[in-house]
């Protein structure tokens, strides 16, 4: 028996457990509310890993699905509207053949002709220099790039191309090739080598342009060095379709 000058030991002991409980008792709850929001974000699959996430690649390729199928529904309904409005605009023979002379100038007509392929491709990944005194290639020697397209739409057009199509795509005044990484991404749709590009024109003419262009020149070295690919081919007959996207100017205004 203690007398009143003894400490209290009971009630102080009470206080350091109570504190104890109360933190014990909010561990748990935030541990179960962590369970049912994970339960909730997962909805069933591993949340650890990023195997249910849309990859950028993927989410890229189906845009591009959904934009060649938008292009082919716009390409079906112009039809019709060209349709309709030579039937009941009264316009003159002239002036329709002027109307048609003018889109097959814009590049929304198709187009028919003798014609050449030019193939590029990437390097085999596992590529080495095939000849003496050439360095060993770093990853960026064995890939097409932006300006290697260019290069070939650009001496096209010098040597009297007519129309252009790219991969299966017909090029117009507001194409632009553009690349990301090793992919081509042309007018919404994305594409991966090898890279076709068919011009309708002289062939002589179209090859020798093609021949006297310095970027490709540059481009052959490295066909030699590292076995980039290159392949030109002639066509007697080839048809180009017609462009069947839209064809309003965004930032630029028609000159009158």
């Amino acid at each position: 028996m203690s007398n009143s000058a003894d400490p209290p030991t009971k009630p102080a002991r009470r206080v350091f457990r109570r504190p104890v409980r109360l933190l014990t008792a909010a561990v748990f709850a935030l541990a179960g509310l962590i369970f049912v929001t994970s339960f909730n974000t997962s909805k069933g699959t591993n949340i650890r890993t990023d195997d249910s996430l849309l990859k950028l690649s993927d989410l890229i390729r189906e845009r591009s699905g959904n934009n060649a199928e938008l292009e082919d529904s716009a390409g079906s309904v112009r039809e019709d509207v060209d349709a309709l409005a030579e039937r009941d605009d009264g316009s003159t023979k002239a002036e329709d053949a002027e109307l048609k002379a003018l889109q097959r100038d814009a590049g929304t007509e198709p187009l028919s002709g003798e014609a050449v392929t030019v193939t590029l491709n990437d390097a085999p990944p596992n590529a080495t220099a095939r000849i003496p005194n050439v360095p060993e290639p770093q990853p960026n020697d064995l890939v097409i790039h932006q300006q290697d397209l260019q290069a070939v739409v650009n001496a096209l057009w010098q040597g009297g191309a007519k129309g252009i199509r790219v991969m299966d795509q017909r090029l117009i005044s507001t194409s632009a090739v553009r690349c990301v990484g090793n992919t081509l991404i042309l007018q919404g749709r994305v594409y991966s080598p090898p890279y076709k590009v068919t011009a309708v024109g002289d062939p002589a003419d179209l090859k020798r342009a093609l021949t006297a262009s310095p970027a490709i020149q540059n481009y052959q070295l490295y066909v030699d060095a590292y076995g980039l690919g290159w392949k030109v081919d002639d066509h007697e007959a080839v048809t180009l379709p017609g462009y069947s996207g839209t064809v309003d100017l965004h930032y630029a205004k028609p000159v009158r």
